[in-house]
């Protein structure tokens, strides 16, 4: 206050005499002003701010999300619905919330992690307070590791620093190389404090093609026996992954040794994104000129003969059972 009131007398030109009446107009003003300034809710209108503990997250957007843009994935909607609500709800968690989501490409994976950071941050993946990594893309050098592992760390660390409620998603987590999983393992696990940072209320997420093949032998297994794929349940699938993930020859033997780090105690929930099948299909929302929605476009699907890559949006689903054809 006694800054505002400092800058607002240089203002007033040295001859003049100022009117008991105009000086208090001009004190009140200076309050007013700094009130708002100092107000978070004011302030974070124009800036993105990071969610305080007041702030709630916006879980109905995200079962909306959930329940209108991912198609195909029961058993996904309904696990990361309850442990993005319960961790969020929690005033005092005891570790960072940990996803891993595994499946084919094209099956929802990363549209599921837009849904959840755009339910934390309003900005979405937009926000500067979450980070998306590529394995491929951002560590392709394994010469490089030691680089890359000082910089992951001192990015995970600064941000969480800005914003306990960061959120990293870490893309083809199956192609990350064991000595990075042991850079990010320590910020997962269930410390009070690193360096006196607390890291537990920032969300992991990790995507990966890992276990996929079997996750939909499942499913097709299901489908030849002429079962609804809505009938699959967590505990049909479970044993599967942890059986992909551990014991598949055709991984390197280092990222078997680096999922087994990252896994042990540390992943709060393992998702499995099943293959989608033929009648899967959106609606897509038909807007006039001036944007007011005037119905829905239905795009249905085709059988096709060759293996296709699906994608979770906006609305091209291709068979992958084709894949699996005797």
């Amino acid at each position: 206050m006694q800054l505002q009131l400092g800058l607002l007398w240089l203002l007033v030109p040295g001859s003049a005499a100022l009117e008991p009446i105009s000086l208090s107009i001009a004190i009140g003003a200076a309050s007013v002003l700094t009130g708002y300034l100092s107000y978070p809710s004011f302030y974070c209108g124009f800036v993105e701010c990071c969610p305080g503990e007041r702030d709630r997250p916006n879980t109905t957007a995200l079962k909306e999300d959930l329940d209108n843009k991912l198609f195909g994935q029961h058993l996904a909607k309904d696990v990361i619905l309850k442990a993005v609500t319960g961790f969020r709800n929690n005033p005092n968690p005891k570790k960072p919330l940990t996803l891993s989501l595994h499946g084919w490409g094209g099956t929802g994976k990363n549209f599921v992690s837009q849904f959840i950071a755009k339910s934390i941050h309003k900005a979405g993946q937009k926000s500067k307070f979450v980070h998306l990594f590529i394995a491929t893309l951002h560590f392709p050098h394994d010469h490089q590791i030691t680089l890359y592992k000082d910089q992951l760390q001192t990015w995970i660390r600064g941000n969480v620093s800005a914003c306990a409620r960061s959120v990293f998603i870490f893309d083809e987590m199956d192609k990350l190389h064991p000595g990075l999983i042991d850079a990010i393992k320590p910020f997962l696990d269930y410390y009070e404090q690193i360096d006196g940072v607390s890291y537990r209320r920032a969300i992991f997420i990790f995507l990966s093609n890992a276990g996929a093949d079997l996750i939909n032998k499942v499913a097709l297994d299901f489908w030849r026996s002429g079962k609804d794929r809505k009938q699959i349940q967590l505990k049909d699938l479970e044993p599967v992954l942890s059986v992909a993930v551990f014991n598949n020859k055709n991984t390197p033997a280092l990222l078997h040794e680096g999922r087994k780090r990252i896994s042990a105690g540390c992943v709060s929930q393992s998702i499995q994104f099943t293959a989608l099948q033929l009648f899967h299909r959106c609606s897509l929302p038909e807007k006039d000129e001036d944007g007011t929605p005037i119905g829905y476009s239905i795009k249905l699907l085709v059988i096709v003969q060759e293996w296709f890559d699906g994608i979770n949006e906006p609305c091209v689903h291709f068979i992958h059972f084709i894949k699996y054809k005797d």
